[in-house]
């Protein structure tokens, strides 16, 4: 069976080479075994045909049979469209085209009678299809009876290629029927049986060729829990292998750097959340193996005092450690955050981005390889080649989710004897993304905001009311506070009827003019390095009252005195980028304020993510909401690299129970036997490490 499953898709009856080609590209189809993995995303039910008369508009599909009476080609070139006109004894129909023409002129025949399948809609107060299936009525299709017709995802450039979602069930049904044996099972006989879990092979018939909706919900179910199974065994084998095998730096000694910071240095008194937080590190890096670990922590909650305490253990034991930023405005931040707290006590800290000049450059390795850099902050340029430590004991990565996995495993080379490394990140991950993407990393939190700290206001205004917020605006101004004003869009675009920045800075000018004594800058991703310094500079310094940027201020700006945060188009953004953008107020002690202006017209998805911003500051409930919201999307920041696995059915949104079903049956499982060296965990240890030999350990990195 696995011969026949591992046969290259292009051996497939009515594949061949340039559709196998399009295939491997589009969808990630190489074999028959992929190709049996690639899982319907709906299934229909194509048992029943309405009449002319009894459809109506609707956002499900309907179908019926007619006689094609008329065809005509309408508009002019480049912006054709086909109108075809369908009847049957109840009534007719109209059916428009605006791709595929030339196809559907030679296919479809006035006088023949077809079957029609579609969503129908309304234009101009009469009921039509647009771009549905149209098939012969008397077409034959060689198939396997089945309750519910399955239906396939298929890109712009497959359906160009026609390969449409009846074709790859064509295909399917060509795969099955080339089967000789029974798909073998690929988990513990016992574990399927206390599960009472469909069998492999049926279910793998059933998510394609349904035989009734409840053996598709079995065979959902199990596929479901086997894929999320496999990716949480493998994430905790591999942490039972790095506690238990992967050798790291003893760090045993907590002396003066730290104890002299905390004692004399300290800017405020550390929360309960980061004094736990650093007792986790310190146990970490003082147990002789090596650290990987993730610190999530709300914006504002104090994360980089606590690796900043971090780096002190490290130091203190002689070794050096380098901290790495998305952006040269969140390194720059942090170089001249840290070098203000520890200024006086004797250390030396080097900054390196992609503006560093090339004498700077020449000193600063000189300084790592000799030792006299204690701490090295900087941007992708720390993984440069040529950036060789003396002695690197620890690697902090802030906003890990920014970097690909290939970028932050280039650190992992540094040294012979792994560094511990420790990855923060201020967007809260909810915890079946946490279980899924980390679940190989120990996880610390800090869950509470630093003393002083107000949480921020956020309210939701309609556009009709920005006189109201401009009067708000310069009320806050007049009170000595600062003001951030954020759009979507850097110029007008023809696509997207969003305020945009260019826009937005004249309309704020010409409202806060210098001739009544305001300043206003503007910031974004296109300008250089020197402009936007400058810019910035200004604002922190106050010199500034009012800041129009883009969302390169969603990262890295800290600006205690501003105290308000006007979003453009609030619409436009994810929860998690308008709880990093709201972040970026309330940084000081006075009251602050998230502004969120919209349009009246909104989607159902859009005003629940303007209520939930406005009825909770707590990133964690705000991630989760995402989540439900949007899906995982790239889920772990690999987008340089590609993600380390693909979710084929499982949805981390929707499945919660699963997970914590698989993830309960894979601990106990390494509990029981953390080497899988028992016969019946045999295959288990097979399978991962195929899986392992595969694809790059990035575990091991972040």
């Amino acid at each position: 069976m696995n011969a026949y499953l591992e046969k290259e898709i292009k051996f497939l009856q009515g594949v061949g080479p340039k559709r196998a080609e399009l295939l491997e590209k589009e969808a990630d189809i190489r074999t028959f075994g992929d190709l049996l993995y690639y899982f319907p995303y709906k299934h229909i039910d194509r048992t029943r045909f309405y009449t002319i008369r009894e459809i109506v508009p609707s956002d499900t599909f309907m179908q019926f049979r007619g006689r094609l009476t008329s065809m005509r080609k309408e508009g002019v070139p480049y912006k054709e469209r086909l109108s075809v006109r369908m009847t049957d004894h109840t009534g007719s129909i109209e059916l428009v085209f605006f791709k595929g023409l030339k196809y559907l002129l030679a296919k479809l025949k006035v006088g023949g009678d077809y079957v029609v399948f579609g969503k129908p809609s309304e234009f101009n107060g009469a009921v039509n299809f647009v771009h549905p299936d149209v098939e012969p009525a008397n077409l034959k299709v060689e198939t396997i009876a089945a309750v519910l017709q399955a239906g396939y995802t298929t890109t712009e450039r497959m359906k160009n290629s026609f390969i449409t979602s009846r074709v790859i069930g064509k295909w399917m049904v060509t795969l099955w029927q080339g089967m000789t044996a029974t798909i073998p099972e690929s988990l513990p006989e016992s574990l399927v049986g206390s599960l009472k879990l469909l069998p492999l092979h049926d279910s793998l018939f059933n998510i394609h060729f349904p035989q009734s909706s409840v053996l598709l919900q079995k065979a959902q179910q199990r596929l479901k829990f086997e894929e999320l199974f496999w990716i949480q065994l493998r994430m905790l084998f591999l942490r039972e292998e790095r506690r238990t095998i992967i050798q790291g730096f003893d760090f045993k000694q907590v002396g003066s750097c730290f104890n002299r910071f905390y004692s004399e240095f300290l800017p405020f008194e550390l929360t309960e959340a980061q004094k736990r937080v650093i007792r986790e590190i310190r146990k970490d890096m003082g147990s002789g193996k090596q650290m990987n670990r993730l610190l999530q922590g709300d914006v504002g909650s104090g994360k980089t005092l606590a690796a900043l305490m971090v780096i002190l253990i490290a130091v203190d034991n002689e070794y050096q450690a380098c901290m790495m930023a998305p952006t040269e405005i969140l390194a720059h931040q942090h170089y001249h955050t840290i070098c203000r707290m520890i200024e006086g006590l004797g250390l030396k800290v080097a900054l390196l981005t992609g503006s560093t000049r090339k004498k700077e450059r020449t000193l600063i390795r000189e300084g790592l390889m000799s030792g006299d850099i204690h701490l090295l902050i900087g941007t992708h340029a720390l993984i440069e080649e040529n950036v060789q430590f003396g002695k690197l004991g620890l690697v902090v990565i802030d906003e890990q989710h920014r970097f690909g996995v290939a970028q932050r495993a280039r650190l992992w080379k540094k040294n012979t004897l792994a560094p511990h490394i420790l990855v923060m990140t201020a967007t809260p991950i909810p915890r079946t993304l946490a279980m899924t993407v980390y679940g190989d990393l120990d996880v610390s939190k800090i869950d509470q905001l630093p003393p002083g700290r107000k949480p921020v206001k956020t309210l939701h205004f309609y556009d009709t009311r920005r006189e109201e917020v401009f009067r708000f605006m310069k009320q806050q101004i007049a009170a000595g506070q600062q003001v951030y004003v954020v759009y979507p869009l850097i110029s007008e675009s023809e696509k997207m009827d969003y305020k945009n920045l260019e826009d937005g800075f004249e309309q704020i000018r010409s409202h806060f003019t210098e001739a009544d004594g305001y300043t206003v800058i503007m910031v974004h991703g296109k300008m250089s390095a020197a402009e936007k310094d400058l810019a910035m500079r200004l604002f922190k310094e106050g010199k500034a009252q009012i800041m129009v940027a883009t969302t390169v201020i969603e990262v890295g700006v800290d600006v205690p005195n501003a105290t308000v945060m006007v979003i453009e188009s609030a619409e436009r953004f994810g929860l998690s980028q308008l709880h990093q953008l709201r972040g970026r107020v309330g940084r000081g002690g006075e009251q602050s304020f998230c502004i969120l202006m919209t349009s009246y017209k909104l989607s159902l998805d859009a005003r629940k993510r303007m209520e939930t911003m406005t009825t909770t500051t707590d990133g964690f409930a705000i991630a989760e909401a995402d989540l439900k919201l949007r899906g995982p999307g790239d889920i772990d920041g690999t987008q340089q690299s590609g993600i380390p696995f693909k979710l084929r059915i499982a949805s981390l949104s929707t499945d919660e129970q699963l997970l914590l079903l698989a993830r309960r049956t894979a601990d106990d499982i390494l509990s029981d036997d953390p080497a899988l060296t028992q016969p019946e965990h045999q295959p288990l240890l097979e399978t991962l490490q195929q899986q392992l030999h595969r694809e790059i350990n990035w575990s091991k990195i972040s």
